[in-house]
């Protein structure tokens, strides 16, 4: 538990324009004292950076936001991922429209995953904008984990042994047992087991059951056997995780390097509305 003893020992950053209150001593920070349909200072915007890195998720609240204004805070941050047309919101192709009805066969990430990491180059973070809750007032929390804990947990050996492995990461794997549209190309991409932030030089796990097929360098049996029990640290530590509960006009924004998510689908069959902005990001590297 050394690891966990240094992150909830730290000293607490210091900030001047904003309230940064953690959800967990390890993950997760609720932020205040900013109207997001506005725009920031210099000021605000580099303690708005601070907090991502040093919380990896942060949730605003009571944010009314256009999709502009929406669009405006998160190019703050880098490029605007480009989406198909196909689910997106007025044919924005930047904006992800993720609603949920009594019609919905299933919902986008039910499972802990990182988003699109059989991409060459994932997303750096996304935001998701909840604009209606399900009508019942609760539901549909959203479950993020500490990569870095996840690593951090890992005895010396098997750290040791990780560094060096590559796995592969296919687009197929999120439809099973459906069919994607037509347009779809399906991404597929190998990424070292263990990178590092690209901002923080900190090393993290970057393997999910979202994404991740296989082991490149072991064979099929020690791969699935690998895979399961890193995928499990991440089911079974709660103490890797925050739990965000969606109010109306919540903005979440996580850092799709260092976190996995998971949605909860508890909710049936009532709706929930959202949508979502990407941010571009690079890829993944040892």
């Amino acid at each position: 538990l050394d690891a966990v003893e240094r992150l909830t020992t730290r000293p607490r950053a210091v900030y001047d324009t904003i309230s940064v209150d953690p959800l967990t001593p390890v993950i997760g920070a609720e932020v205040s004292g900013l109207d997001l349909s506005k725009e920031l200072s210099d000021e605000q915007l580099d303690e708005v950076r601070r907090a991502f890195l040093e919380h990896h998720v942060l949730v605003f609240r009571d944010q009314e936001l256009s999709p502009a204004d929406h669009k405006r805070f998160a190019g703050y941050f880098g490029e605007l991922r480009q989406m198909p047309q196909t689910g997106t919101d007025d044919g924005d192709p930047a904006i992800l429209d993720l609603t949920a009805t009594k019609e919905s066969r299933y919902v986008a990430g039910e499972d802990w995953h990182s988003d699109g990491t059989a991409d060459a180059e994932p997303a750096l973070g996304s935001m998701l904008y909840v604009t209606h809750p399900p009508e019942i007032g609760s539901g549909g929390d959203t479950l993020f984990a500490n990569m870095h804990l996840a690593y951090d947990l890992l005895s010396p050996p098997m750290k040791s042994f990780l560094d060096g492995l590559t796995a592969v990461h296919d687009g197929l794997i999120p439809w099973q047992g459906y069919t994607p549209p037509p347009e779809y190309v399906v991404p597929k991409s190998e990424h070292p087991v263990v990178v590092r932030h690209p901002e923080t030089g900190r090393k993290l796990l970057y393997v999910n059951g979202g994404f991740t097929s296989h082991i490149a360098q072991l064979s099929r049996g020690e791969s699935r056997a690998l895979l399961d029990l890193l995928f499990g640290l991440v089911a079974r530590e709660p103490l890797l995780s925050c739990r965000v509960r969606w109010a109306p006009n919540t903005l979440v924004f996580w850092d799709n390097r260092c976190t996995q998510h998971h949605a909860i689908w508890d909710y049936y069959p009532h709706s929930r509305h959202a949508r979502r902005i990407s941010i571009n990001g690079g890829r993944p590297r040892a």
